[in-house]
């Protein structure tokens, strides 16, 4: 086991990435740059933390922002609750550490949105605390370097994992050691296109030896997913649209978008017509329908979205709309936070190309 450290500290010294939030141990940083790395790509994640950072460059700035602002400058990323708890994460920081991220691992866990691994990353690259992080890269690493056949995501294989990566840990270079796994895992023990052949572990790695590497890791939970339509009602008068945010609880929350049918199952705009939402809101209204959207396809974790826009001129009358909808100026709608889908949809209707 001391061989696998040492021979994955001695690759991770010729291969390491030359990433932004490397080479320097500031907790907060290095915790922005976990959390958006959660569910997102190395590379478009690079992007994003620089811009996050020069708007936010420490705990306070992040604290004292408001939650619209901090949306905004995280739209594109997706997952917005990582946003979300990265704001209630730095006022809980500012409000009981004063606005110092403790250098300690049970205090870091505490901190909202912040789970086994990333408190583990930020205690060892920041602290060099000994903790291993075990992300996706790392269960695959070591599930293939010692054939493990354990489900990486049961109960007694999280469990497994998680003293083994432990035992393999190089304590006196636990920061060096985490961020070697994820660069290994990624570059080299890769999920598909391995290259065991000029790999550094491929004397030591029981999966090569045994011909299991293309099996592992092993995982025994499918992901169902469901399908949710949303048809969205750009319903513009002279200058003014119509927006409202999204509640708790559900995808996308505290971002903004058009006022929203929703289906379980597919509608045609006649149908849409004849909701009983469409029909209040647009009963004493005189409108045409302008333009109608492809519908685009939105892939989440656990959810297909098919959303589909509706471009709608309003020549006479007032909407009834609910309480949440508010009007705006046309000319704003782009300072607002906006799903991927939303840009998605506007980007590509023609009525709404915008310099902004």
């Amino acid at each position: 086991m001391n061989n696998f450290s040492h021979l994955l500290l001695q690759w991770y010294q010729q291969h390491q990435r030359n990433l932004p939030w490397r080479n320097q141990t500031d907790p907060y940083k290095i915790w922005i740059s976990e959390i958006i790395l959660q569910q997102t790509r190395v590379e478009q994640g690079k992007e994003y933390y620089l811009r996050f950072i020069q708007r936010f460059p420490d705990v306070m700035s992040l604290a004292s922002a408001q939650e619209d602002e901090v949306l905004k400058y995280w739209q594109g990323l997706g997952y917005y609750t990582r946003a979300r708890n990265l704001h209630s994460g730095a006022k809980y920081i500012a409000d009981r550490f004063n606005g110092k991220i403790p250098a300690d691992y049970d205090d870091i866990l505490k901190i909202k949105g912040v789970g086994n691994y990333t408190a583990a990353a930020i205690a060892s690259i920041a602290f060099n605390l000994p903790y291993a992080a075990i992300d996706g890269n790392a269960y695959r690493v070591l599930s293939r370097v010692f054939d493990v056949n354990l489900p990486v995501d049961s109960q007694k294989g999280k469990i497994f994992f998680a003293e083994l990566a432990q035992q393999v840990l190089d304590t006196r270079h636990a920061g060096s050691f985490n961020q070697a796994m994820m660069d290994f895992g990624s570059l080299q023990c890769k999920p598909v296109n391995m290259d065991c052949e000029n790999c550094c572990m491929a004397n030591i790695c029981l999966a090569n030896k045994n011909h299991t590497q293309h099996s592992l890791p092993i995982k025994q939970k499918s992901i169902q997913i469901k399908k949710r339509f949303f048809y969205y009602l750009c319903i513009c008068q002279d200058d003014h649209i119509y927006l409202q945010k999204r509640l708790p609880k559900d995808i996308w929350a505290g971002l903004y978008e058009f006022p929203l049918i929703e289906s379980e199952t597919e509608l045609s705009w006649e149908q849409i017509m004849n909701t009983p939402y469409f029909s209040h809101v647009l009963s004493h209204c005189l409108f045409t329908l302008e333009h109608i959207s492809p519908v685009y396809k939105h892939q989440l974790t656990h959810r297909l979205v098919m959303g589909q826009f509706f471009y709608i001129k309003l020549h006479q009358g007032a909407p009834q709309w609910p309480p949440e909808v508010q009007t705006i100026s046309k000319d704003l709608l782009f300072s607002y936070p906006i799903s991927r889908l939303m840009e998605t949809g506007l980007g590509n209707m023609p009525s709404f190309h915008t310099d902004q």
